[in-house]
């Protein structure tokens, strides 16, 4: 069968990695791709911001399965055109989309069907600021209610600091239109997960857990980034835990978009924080988390292609999954100045001594190719993954390999899955 691959960033390059392991798949396509991927699938040019651009390519391509990696097309209804012309597709509608596209949509449903989560006001002005944090103690945390590409929301440690903040964003400063709503939530203490399900749109199936690093610096210092790595191991969650968050969390929330009249079919990323009084909703995602996927697929051992057909044709069971017990790390290393200002087109050398390392697969996240180089093409350019028995010597592995790979300004965090080894 043919794949197409809707995407060009890390998380596109790991599902395309699996999804060539396939015995069923003879032709993998990505669009746009990047310079990693066009290694191992035919690349094609689209305009993932332009819904008649992605029908076009959709036309010209016949996939046998679409597989939706960013949520921008998702937002924009790209699953909604292709189911409507009969061609299969992984993703949610965009009326489901709207778990990640509004964190405001988000917090309300939450609060309608009684899911644990922050309190929360939201805001549309200044005014509105003002008076809603009269009822809050710092930490604020304040987020924009649109796509912000994981750049939308600042920890403030006063008042007065949320309040630049939300000024910043509401002018369009911070993050342009996505800014135009804020949201302000109650700051939760605790460890933050990443738990994924895959749903059908009634079943759900719990992916494993992983564990994200937000924000650019060692030590969770600096400003929240697109994720600068994460970690999987079979004991982040256990299993008395595990079936918790799929009975308390993601089958009400998929239970409740069905009430709702918006179905929810493809991944659901459930991004939690285990406080002491239980596990609390910071957001949703509506689609493969980056870079969580890579080291959930290094783990993943069954056929992706018949877990993701699973969720289309509405027969997602306890048994689409087989894991390894192996433990994964991914380590992102970013350009110069990310998540700031940042220059593209550095020439990238050690990529095949980092390949092979033991247990190493370096995905490609903001890379392009020319004349046999490979360059910078974007803020996060590389995910250097790692799979080992004990997650000690997958972070090594990892580490290993990012110090065979050189580019002007790079940098990366040396503390990935840092506390998860402190606490062995």
């Amino acid at each position: 069968m043919k794949i197409l691959v809707l995407g060009g960033g890390g998380r596109e390059h790991a599902l395309v990695w699996k999804l060539r392991q396939s015995a069923r798949v003879s032709k993998v396509y990505c669009a746009p791709g990047n310079g990693g991927i066009a290694g191992e699938a035919d690349c094609l040019p689209v305009d993932l911001k332009n819904l008649d651009s992605m029908v076009a390519l959709g036309e010209r391509v016949g996939a046998d399965l679409t597989v939706v990696g960013p949520e921008l097309p998702l937002t924009l209804g790209v699953a909604d055109e292709f189911t409507r012309r009969g061609w299969p597709v992984f993703g949610p509608t965009k009326a489901a989309a709207q778990l990640e596209a509004s964190k405001s949509f988000a917090k309300e449903f939450l609060q309608r069907h009684r899911i644990p989560t922050a309190a929360y006001a939201i805001c549309d002005s200044m005014e509105e600021v003002r008076d809603a944090l009269a009822h809050f103690h710092p930490p604020v945390v304040v987020k924009a209610d649109g796509l912000a590409a994981g750049k939308g929301v600042v920890i403030a440690a006063s008042k007065e600091e949320a309040a630049s903040a939300a000024t910043e964003m509401l002018s369009g400063k911070m993050v342009g239109e996505a800014g135009a709503r804020v949201v302000l939530e109650e700051f939760l203490k605790g460890d933050e997960l990443s738990f994924l399900v895959l749903s059908d749109g009634e079943r759900v199936a719990p992916l494993v857990a992983a564990r994200d690093h937000k924000r650019v610096g060692d030590g969770d210092r600096g400003p929240n980034t697109g994720g600068m790595g994460a970690y999987s191991t079979a004991d982040i969650v256990d299993e008395k835990m595990r079936d918790w968050l799929v009975n308390h969390i993601a089958k009400p929330v998929v239970a409740g978009m069905k009430a709702e009249g918006a179905e929810y079919k493809g991944v659901l990323y459930c991004g939690l924080m285990m406080t002491a009084l239980g596990p609390m909703v910071l957001e949703f995602n509506c689609r493969f988390g980056d870079p969580e996927t890579q080291p959930i697929l290094m783990r993943l051992e069954s056929d992706l292609v018949d877990a993701l057909e699973a969720s289309i044709t509405g027969r997602v069971s306890e048994g689409d999954f087989k894991w390894s017990g192996d433990a994964s790390v991914c380590v992102v290393m970013a350009s110069g100045g990310y998540p700031g200002t940042f220059e593209v087109g550095k020439k990238i050398s050690g990529l095949d001594e980092a390949g092979a390392v033991e247990g190493v697969k370096v995905f490609h996240a903001g890379t392009s190719r020319h004349d046999g180089d490979f360059f910078t093409n974007g803020g996060r350019v590389l995910g250097v993954s790692a799979r080992a028995a004990e997650l000690e010597t997958a972070v090594a592995r990892a580490y290993e390999a990012c110090g065979k790979i050189g580019f002007e300004g790079a940098h990366y965090r040396r503390d990935i899955a840092g506390r998860a080894l402190k606490k062995d």
